[in-house]
């Protein structure tokens, strides 16, 4: 695994084309802060109260980020043939325009960052945005943070998600999920086809109309008083169209496998295949989490658009940073490392009676949706990386295998090394079981991309 800055890449000061394992103070962040979670799991305490390590961690990545954001934009010009001021360094520039033409396309069929279209300098505006990702990232994490009090000792104090379900806030808690499903829409509908369009905003929909039948928003037209049923006939309604869209993607994920337009039927049938889990997190979340699905596909747009691709930033900092946030948001979601924060009720909705398996697989879904979610859009977003850096998706794997299986060994010794803790049942082993399911789900995404590179380079043999 090579970790070379951005600075770097770009042509700032990080060391000549030799230095590829010369480190930046990201790089020795990201090192850090992983291998420092690594071993804070040792102690009891850090594990119960695991979400402030991650939050840390996540403020502190925020403020590196800004920092390279601020010494792309707000340093001096260079001069002509300064180190990375070469050919190469502007075709890869010119590549990677084209890339974003193609991928972040507006609707018009015109790029946002058109010269011709009114509202002054593009790169002006562009130049705002990146610094304003950063700030409006720790935003986000801040607000949701109250949300939902996790871990031990503040888990009694009340918070943002107790006021909202509060029958005297229903109407709040009614107005801000309406809201939240309209911007998870237009967050994720750019890039699909148009019937998933429709499909993802009848299944919006039905994720309302399900939230209010089972009682926990209100529609407009209705009173204080309301009938509260189950709910099965509109979770059931947005089954079909998650199914239909997950039918829509894998169909272009096939046809990408013969068809001469490969990449951009692969890149549309991912991204499919995301927003059709999307749909079913949102069905899956409660109301009050709503917002967590909304600012976790903001935070997405925002860095891949803005922070990611116009820091050249490589594959095994993107992974690392996708694993944090998806780490993050897992304790955004209100879960813990105890069993009594898994929301069980997630594996009826839509079932009239209880059946293991759906039950089973709806309640993972919907604990594990946070590291999910963010693990999806690695992949989507290394799929459109491949083209301008084929290598993206094996050293993604690659880091990713790493992520999860050093954590894991390292914390089957410490569990082993501490069985006769006396928290070694409430505190060590709830967290192993966590680990190990965290692991599975890391299995199945390095297995899928492993399978992408190995489709990738058999097409490119001649």
């Amino acid at each position: 695994m090579t970790l070379a800055s951005p600075s770097s890449q770009s042509g700032g000061g990080g060391g000549g084309g030799g230095s590829g394992w010369s480190l930046s103070e990201l790089d020795i962040l990201l090192l850090a802060g992983t291998v420092g979670h690594t071993l804070s799991l040792a102690a009891s305490s850090f594990v119960e109260e695991e979400h402030q390590t991650w939050y840390f961690l996540l403020n502190t990545l925020c403020l590196a980020v800004f920092q390279d954001v601020c010494r792309k934009y707000f340093r001096g010009q260079r001069r002509p043939g300064a180190i990375g001021e070469n050919r190469d360094h502007q075709e890869v520039e010119e590549e990677e325009e084209e890339e974003e033409e193609r991928f972040f396309l507006s609707p018009k069929g015109r790029r946002p960052s058109d010269p011709s279209q009114p509202g002054g300098d593009p790169r002006s505006r562009e130049k705002w945005l990146a610094l304003a990702t950063p700030p409006l990232t720790l935003a986000c994490c801040r607000l949701l943070r109250t949300l939902n009090q996790t871990g031990v000792q503040w888990a009694h104090l009340p918070d943002m998600g107790h006021w909202l379900n509060s029958s005297e806030h229903r109407a709040v808690l009614s107005l801000l999920a309406a809201l939240s499903l309209v911007l998870v829409y237009f967050l994720i509908q750019r890039r699909c086809s148009w019937v998933s369009r429709i499909a993802l905003a009848l299944g919006l929909v039905g994720v309302y109309s399900y939230r209010a039948a089972v009682g926990n928003v209100w529609f407009p037209w209705q009173h204080g008083s309301q009938s509260v049923s189950k709910g099965t006939v509109e979770a059931r309604f947005v089954y079909v169209f998650v199914l239909g869209i997950l039918f829509s993607g894998s169909k272009d994920l096939l046809r990408s496998q013969i068809a001469a337009a490969a990449a951009p039927l692969k890149r549309r049938g991912l991204w499919e295949i995301y927003s059709g889990l999307v749909l079913l997190v949102a069905l899956l979340f409660r109301a009050h989490n709503l917002p967590v699905l909304c600012c976790c596909l903001l935070v997405q747009s925002l860095m891949a658009r803005f922070i990611w691709r116009k820091l050249h930033y490589d594959a095994a900092q993107t992974t690392i940073m996708h694993y944090w946030f998806g780490q993050a948001f897992f304790y955004f979601q209100g879960n813990s490392n105890n069993i009594g924060t898994v929301d069980v009720s997630v594996g009826f909705v839509g079932l009239e009676s209880y059946v293991e398996g759906p039950a089973i697989f709806l309640t993972a879904l919907g604990t594990y949706a946070g590291p999910l979610l963010w693990a999806c859009h690695l992949v989507c977003y290394l799929n459109s990386e491949s083209l301008r850096t084929p290598v993206a998706l094996g050293h993604g794997c690659y880091v990713l295998a790493l992520l999860r299986s050093v954590p894991v060994a390292a914390y089957v010794v410490l569990v082993t090394a501490l069985r006769y803790h006396l928290f070694i049942w409430s505190v060590f082993s709830p967290k192993l079981l966590y680990e190990a399911a965290h692991a599975l789900l890391a299995t199945v995404l390095c297995l899928f991309l492993g399978a992408m590179e190995t489709a990738q380079a058999d097409a490119a043999r001649p």
